[in-house]
């Protein structure tokens, strides 16, 4: 990854939710940092970093495991047991979206556009640059029918959408949103609840929720789903700067995050792509 902002990085794999070294015994393990080492002395990056579940030994490594978890939440074969397991604050909040004039669609292509207004402003009011529109429908296009968007609509207005990659037996959501403005109908919760039905209706035994950062905003909105938090184990080859140069809970990251959230959405969506894809 690569951009005159940031720097560059060699990164396995930055976009989606677990990565690295993938091997049958630890010598062939071993091979392959030696070599994504070489990598990015070749490529002269900042740092290398191996976004894993497990922790693969090797002298040249740096592993920090407590930034992030996988957040899991393991299926019941019928929805009307799911919805029996959940909390009751979680199925009251279900209700309310049920009394709020709220519709769930499915599709592809077709909604692409509807989601992506819902993604792009919420990614805005974050403060953290959007990925290109050309990115979701790429990951349509290559998934085929393991690949799906839902959107809420409040009336006619698209209020939430998400994207759905299924795998051989899990469910994840590599990116979902909800419009702030109408945190009232509840449209956030009442469509994880539809995501987690879609999972159970297409046969899946896990719902992968992604990574957060433990005890944060997002992990304690898994959790109560009933979520449980599976290890992120991440190692670096740290060449030059630290290991934190890049992380959005970097201080000197802050302004900019105020500033994004005033930019108009418009801009946003032009100049967010080409910064995102350089930030590991």
């Amino acid at each position: 990854m690569s951009t005159p902002w940031f720097g560059r990085f060699l990164v396995s794999l930055p976009f989606i939710n677990t990565a690295g070294i993938e091997s049958d015994d630890e010598a062939s393990a071993r091979g392959l940092v030696d070599r994504a080492i070489v990598e990015a002395d070749r490529l002269n990056v900042r740092y290398l970093e191996l976004r894993g579940e497990r922790a693969v030994p090797h002298e040249r490594l740096v592993t920090k495991g407590d930034a992030k978890v996988h957040m899991r939440l393991a299926l019941p074969g019928d929805p009307d047991v799911s919805w029996k397991q959940l909390d009751a604050k979680v199925r009251n909040q279900v209700r309310k979206g049920d009394k709020s004039d709220l519709t769930a669609v499915w599709g592809s292509h077709d909604l692409l556009n509807d989601f992506y207004c819902v993604f792009s402003v919420n990614m805005r009011d974050l403060g953290t640059p959007v990925f290109g529109r050309r990115l979701f429908a790429a990951i349509l296009d290559a998934f085929g029918s393991d690949a799906e968007l839902c959107v809420v609509r409040h009336g006619d207005r698209p209020v939430a959408g998400a994207l759905l990659v299924h795998g051989t037996d899990f469910t994840e959501v590599p990116s979902a949103s909800a419009l702030r403005a109408f945190n009232s109908t509840n449209a956030n919760m009442w469509m994880y609840w539809h995501l987690l039905r879609r999972a159970i209706e297409r046969g899946k035994t896990v719902f992968d929720f992604g990574r957060s950062s433990p005890e944060s905003g997002t992990y304690r909105f898994k959790k109560q789903w009933g979520a449980q938090p599976f290890p992120a184990v991440w190692q670096y080859y740290v060449r030059s700067g630290s290991i934190g140069d890049m992380r959005p809970e970097n201080k000197r990251f802050s302004m900019a995050i105020s500033v994004w959230r005033r930019l108009p959405v418009w801009f946003t969506r032009i100049i967010g792509p080409p910064i995102v894809r350089g930030i590991p």
